[in-house]
């Protein structure tokens, strides 16, 4: 009966932060900043980009560019990762499976170096299985048991799995760049 009632209470505080919209992205305003080099401005995002847990995908110097690896959302428990801004995004991650490419570029605009931030959201689209009955319900997706759960995909859910663009986050990108301004 407790098991029941922390599920319901959690289910409860779930929907309720995620409401029922979503955000709109805001493009972020680009940090731009004089007497510093393209090349500090590179390593101190790459930093800050990996204090956040992502890992660099492509770092160019010579265009001032950095793209990172796509990092999965944080869930409520992994209380030490960043990449979640704001009760929004928290319980997005935590309701289905979405991940997160960030691409900054950096370059001279009116004698100053300006960093530009955009992330990118996506979400996980995995196709159907029927389910005959109640108790085949954990394994919709997987053959995970009621008591674990994990994701393993045969080869024809593999190959008919997408990620779904979602748009920016905003918050995200104006939390990146602000940590940049900061250390610069």
């Amino acid at each position: 009966m407790n098991r029941i009632l922390l599920f319901t209470g959690l289910s409860l505080l779930t929907v309720s932060l995620a409401g029922c919209g979503t955000e709109q992205a805001q493009p972020s305003e680009p940090v731009c900043l004089s007497d510093v080099q393209i090349g500090a401005v590179m390593a101190e995002a790459e930093d800050v980009l990996s204090r956040m847990n992502f890992a660099i995908d492509k770092a160019d110097i010579e265009h001032g560019y950095i793209r990172t690896q796509p990092l999965t959302g944080a869930q409520a428990f992994e209380i030490w990762r960043k990449d979640n801004v704001g009760q929004f995004n928290t319980a997005e991650a935590n309701l289905q499976t979405v991940r997160r490419t960030v691409e900054i570029n950096i370059g001279r605009r009116d004698g100053r170096v300006c960093a530009d931030c955009v992330v990118t959201v996506e979400r996980m689209s995995l196709p159907e299985r029927g389910a005959a009955g109640a108790s085949q319900t954990s394994m919709l997706f997987t053959r995970s048991s009621t008591s674990l759960q994990h994701l393993e995909l045969n080869p024809s859910q593999q190959a008919s799995m997408t990620w779904i663009e979602l748009g920016r986050d905003s918050r995200l990108e104006a939390e990146i760049l602000g940590r940049l301004k900061a250390r610069l």
